[in-house]
């Protein structure tokens, strides 16, 4: 099975920067349109972006539109979020996942999603 490490969570101001990125230890993940997720406290798990196998397309949440960008490199087997303008809102545990099957209305889904990683925290201060 698939296994997925996020690293690059960490503490931040509010309007700084961050980038956290996801990478598998033991398959090739070009193969594999890959998500980012979020879950603050008491809150359910919520799509942030997705990327395609490719990187050809991309999907957004509409609250992090214009603030963060996804990026894939897949000779070095890694998928980055880049998070610019974080806001205290922000703050949440960032998972990223992957999916064999890619479809532009269904990416938020989490069951599309049948690896995952333990999750990387995310907090920005105000």
């Amino acid at each position: 099975q698939l296994q997925l490490v996020e690293s690059g969570g960490g503490l931040v101001q509010s309007g700084g920067s961050l980038r956290p990125s996801c990478t598998a230890s033991r398959f090739p993940l070009d193969g594999y349109a890959i998500g980012w997720f979020r879950q603050a406290p008491g809150k359910e798990r919520e799509g942030v972006s997705c990327i395609t196998s490719s990187g050809g397309s991309t999907n957004y949440a509409d609250s992090v539109k214009g603030r963060f960008t996804i990026s894939r490199d897949n000779a070095k087997n890694t998928v980055y979020l880049q998070m610019n303008s974080l806001k205290p809102e922000d703050t949440a545990i960032y998972y990223c996942a992957a999916a064999r099957r890619y479809a532009s209305g269904t990416w938020h889904r989490i069951s599309l999603y049948n690896s995952w990683g333990q999750g990387t925290q995310v907090t920005v201060s105000s």
